[in-house]
């Protein structure tokens, strides 16, 4: 087997108590399910230190295991200058968030910055909402988005990475 440089995945969103531990979740299951965890790693932070070192919020850990995830261990932390040298993919959820990355990015990493959603053949260019502030219904919208989002991206790295 060719020796190869683990693939280093970091899904962002505002707080990290949501979207971002949602995909986290979703996507090391997915890694795991494909036997993949030795060259894959996955983790998630937030932009803003709003919710730092707490767990997700109850209504997105509710969704997750509805479908057969639990994401309640997850820990909420903020991005920090090491995580934009450290990860291959860096992939917000929305513009804002976005945004905000390749502001504080250094220049020489702000093409591994992508919106997540980019990587799903029907959705380039769309946002996953932020369910935080909303109605409980759209966490489980949020999920099915972040859910079938994980499926493109790890179809998109298996063939880009010949994984």
């Amino acid at each position: 087997m060719v020796d190869r440089e683990k693939l280093n995945i970091l899904f962002v969103c505002m707080g990290n108590i949501c979207r971002s531990p949602t995909a986290e979740g979703v996507f090391k299951h997915l890694v795991n399910t494909h036997g993949l965890d030795d060259m894959i790693q996955v983790d998630s932070a937030g932009t803003h230190a709003y919710h730092e070192g707490e767990h997700p919020d109850p209504r997105a850990c509710a969704s997750a295991l509805e479908k057969g995830y639990d994401i309640s261990k997850a820990t909420a932390r903020k991005v920090n200058e090491r995580d934009f040298e450290k990860f291959t993919y860096i992939l917000p959820m929305d513009n804002a968030n976005m945004s905000f990355l390749q502001v504080k990015s250094p220049l020489m990493h702000r093409d591994k910055i992508e919106l997540f959603l980019n990587y799903h053949p029907q959705k380039t260019g769309k946002e996953v909402p932020d369910p935080y502030y909303r109605d409980s219904d759209l966490f489980d919208g949020v999920f099915a988005m972040i859910e079938e989002g994980c499926w493109s991206l790890l179809k998109a790295m298996r063939k880009r990475h010949r994984l």
